[in-house]
């Protein structure tokens, strides 16, 4: 196959050529929107929560952790899931992770599910997600300690997509 000299093509072969080239970029950056070096986040105005990682959120409602959330959010996830926790689609939007809990009428239902979200939030965080080889999330554990990521959790609560 013949490569095509831009200054022989006509203007509408150009215009193809360049929507070729500029989407064939655009998909490598999406495929490596996980190569992301994680940020160490200042947690010094928030209880020390210690070494044993909680099960829940402690910092749910707490405005001093949303403070603390919001700039760790900025710093180390929006690359991937988008400003203000509105994903572009490269990342699945995080404003929608407990939809399913907010329809839950039962108290005890939605309490459970809260408490399954938070568990599934915490080990992807903490473990990162890697499928056939290729990182789509770097793991944090190490870089954030469980004050920084639950406070994370606590500013994506603010963002929900639907109120609990």
């Amino acid at each position: 196959m013949m490569n095509p000299d831009p200054r022989t093509l006509r203007p509408l072969a150009r215009a193809v050529l360049a929507a070729a080239m500029l989407g064939m970029a655009l998909s490598g950056a999406a495929r490596a929107h996980g190569d992301v070096t994680p940020q160490a986040v200042d947690t010094s105005s928030l209880p020390k929560l210690g070494e044993q990682w909680r099960a829940e959120n402690p910092f749910r409602g707490n405005s001093g952790a949303v403070t603390v959330g919001t700039s760790a959010y900025n710093q180390n996830c929006a690359r991937c899931h988008g400003i203000d926790a509105i994903s572009g689609g490269i990342a699945p939007d995080l404003r929608k992770i407990d939809n399913d809990c907010a329809s839950l009428k039962d108290t005890v239902r939605k309490a459970a599910c809260v408490k399954e979200i938070d568990d599934y939030f915490l080990t992807t965080v903490r473990r990162g997600r890697t499928r056939n080889g290729a990182v789509y999330m770097p793991p944090f554990e190490g870089t954030m300690n469980q004050e920084a990521i639950w406070s994370i959790k606590s500013y994506l609560e603010t963002r929900r997509d639907k109120p609990m």
